[in-house]
């Protein structure tokens, strides 16, 4: 009986052992694991924190290198457009007593949900005689010190030479480029990119294929008249942001915030044309 249990002990013992060895070995790899683990996800973060730094750096250059090169082009204004820079942009009938006045930034991915929800209502309206349509494009966003770029300042260079084909270009290309499936994220720069205009412009009916508008954007024919209309919003000192509007002048807000669907924006309108 006690020789037996003597063997029951040291089988236990070494059971025991055994138990704690294993626990101790997974202990280690647990921490050899932690530990590589952590290096990695140390090498990933400087690596992305020095990949957002040079993308922002080399954004910010385009930016620069943009506003360079348009500086030194001639000054074209498109057709379909007024004033002494080109920079007031009309569109409706002429005899239309009310004029929406429409603010917005290429880039701007509110401006591209209002163009998403509302913008047929707008075009309704605008063919309807409801009123007619004043735009003004500014490029605020290529300066965000976050995400800076040249894609408004481009894009709206490439809505130039849209307009320089007819207005009705202009609204289907700029629907176009605000579409869900071709407006970048606002921290993507792809509108910078020309052929990236270009392809958008093959969903447009007077653009697709169009050699003449593909050589203004390429050649950046309506550069500085971009430029030209970015100055002109950002001398609106009552326009601090994008999508904004006025209806004959006066400023339509709701509870401080700029219109999305059309349940919002048609009863804000109506009222305001009752004034």
């Amino acid at each position: 009986m006690s020789n037996r249990n003597s063997h029951q002990n040291k089988q236990a013992a070494r059971e025991r052992l055994r138990a704690e060895r294993e626990r101790q070995a997974k202990r280690e790899r647990t921490r050899r694991q932690m530990f590589v683990g952590g290096a990695v996800v140390a090498v990933l973060a400087i690596a992305g924190g020095i990949g957002y730094a040079v993308t922002n750096m080399n954004s910010d250059d385009a930016n620069q290198k943009w506003r360079s090169a348009a500086e030194k082009q001639a000054f074209v204004k498109p057709a379909n457009t007024s004033g002494p820079q080109g920079t007031t942009v009309v569109i409706g009938d002429k005899k239309a007593k009310n004029t929406l006045h429409v603010y917005e930034d290429m880039r701007c991915p509110v401006c591209a949900q209002f163009e998403q929800y509302t913008g047929p209502t707008v075009l309704k309206d605008i063919k309807d005689g409801t009123y007619k349509a004043q735009f003004t494009m500014g490029t605020f966003l290529d300066d965000n010190k976050q995400a800076p770029g040249a894609g408004s300042k481009n894009a709206l260079s490439a809505l130039g030479a849209a307009l320089d084909v007819s207005p009705q270009a202009f609204l289907d290309y700029k629907a176009a480029l605000y579409a869900p499936k071709n407006h970048p994220a606002e921290t993507d720069d792809a509108f910078a990119n020309d052929q990236k205009l270009i392809d958008v412009a093959q969903q447009v009916k007077e653009l697709k294929g169009n050699a003449a508008f593909e050589k203004a954007v390429k050649k950046g024919a309506y550069d500085r008249w971009a430029l030209a209309m970015s100055k002109s919003f950002d001398d609106t000192k009552d326009i601090t942001g994008t999508p904004s509007f006025k209806l004959n002048g006066k400023k339509l807000e709701v509870n401080g915030n700029p219109p999305m669907t059309p349940d919002q924006f048609t009863p804000l309108v109506k009222q305001g044309l009752k004034k």
